[in-house]
């Protein structure tokens, strides 16, 4: 009886080890890890994104429904609007190049709106406004 030793070499050459199996197996894991890692960034800068958008279009919503400029009179106003908190203050504008006591038919006004998202966010705008002065009005 005589046996083949090739027969008993193919078998023990076929397959994977359990060590490049092992191998496999971490290379496959620390990919998917990387993997699960990028989209859990993009899903917290999307929906970061997404709030900040929300915050952006809350404030032009109320710019765009504020009062006319001789309707808005110095003081605060404030409100709710889509769970975003909001804050208007108008004043007079003051700088050095504008003079209160000269007599123009216009005089700045200073209009600050701060909105605060509901996650704390907190978006200000600063402008200036015209307004008639209080003889100029038609």
């Amino acid at each position: 009886m005589f046996q083949s030793t090739e027969s008993d070499n193919s078998r023990n050459d076929a397959g994977f080890t359990l060590i490049e199996a092992l191998v496999a197996l971490a290379v496959v894991a620390i990919s998917l890890a990387a993997i699960g890692s990028l989209i859990g960034g993009n899903i917290r800068a999307t929906r970061s994104l997404d709030q900040r958008l929300a915050l952006v279009e809350t404030t032009r919503t109320i710019l765009t429904g504020l009062p006319d400029r001789a309707q808005l009179k110095s003081g605060t106003l404030s409100g709710e609007i889509a769970d975003h908190r909001w804050r208007l203050d108008a004043m007079p504008f003051e700088a050095d190049f504008v003079d209160p006591r000269l007599a123009t038919p216009w005089f700045p006004q200073a209009v600050v709106l701060r909105v605060q998202s509901p996650t704390g966010e907190i978006l200000r705008i600063d402008t200036v406004r015209l307004r008639r002065s209080q003889g100029n009005e038609q």
